[in-house]
């Protein structure tokens, strides 16, 4: 399975989490770990959800090769979950996992605010943070957390050869032993520092 196909994968995987929300929840304060970019900042559920709107949004353009700076900076600014957040993630996601699909060139470089990658990199590093934080934010909002099989294959074969660099740059908690005969989904969530 390339990378577009395991990113649409988590793509649908968080949507799929992210329409189970109830109109409750959205103000819910998240665990500390959900605080990424502020680390220590309390967060509530919809800013957890806006942060992933943003970096959705940006993909259309990353993919075609775009700089930020050719976008507009401020492009994305502002609340881009409104007063249907559901509805409004669902556009930012169909139109990401458009731009994926209509991939051509894995190997195109993509500008990010952090540096320069090819396609496939970026993928594989905004693949891994949705389809994980599917799982996580399943498990805070209590419904299905398990991910889909296809999921795990996907999210395993792109983190397991970098789960040590991953886990050094602090990408990727302490590892988590779990038992010799635990099945894939298992294993996935204790390479990446999550307790099964």
């Amino acid at each position: 399975m390339n990378e577009p196909a395991v990113f649409i994968l988590a793509e649908h995987a968080l949507l799929r989490v992210i329409n189970q929300i109830g109109d409750e929840q959205w103000a819910m304060v998240m665990p500390p770990e959900f605080s990424v970019v502020e680390p220590g900042r309390t967060v509530t559920l919809r800013e957890v959800v806006a942060s992933h709107a943003y970096d959705d949004a940006w993909v259309p353009d990353m993919l075609t090769g775009r700089t930020m700076d050719e976008v507009g900076m401020a492009k994305f600014d502002g609340d881009l979950l409104g007063e249907q957040p559901k509805e409004s993630f669902t556009r930012i996601v169909e139109a990401a996992c458009a731009a994926a699909g209509a991939l051509d060139d894995l190997d195109r470089t993509v500008h990010c605010s952090f540096g320069d990658y090819t396609a496939r990199e970026y993928l594989e590093q905004i693949t891994s943070f949705r389809g994980l934080r599917a799982y996580d934010i399943a498990e805070v909002v209590g419904v299905e957390s398990r991910l889909s099989p296809d999921l795990v294959q996907g999210l395993w074969d792109e983190i397991y050869p970098q789960a040590e660099a991953w886990r050094a740059a602090g990408f990727l908690g302490p590892l988590v032993e779990v038992p010799e005969d635990a099945d894939l989904h298992d294993r996935l969530l204790g390479l990446t520092g999550r307790q099964p």
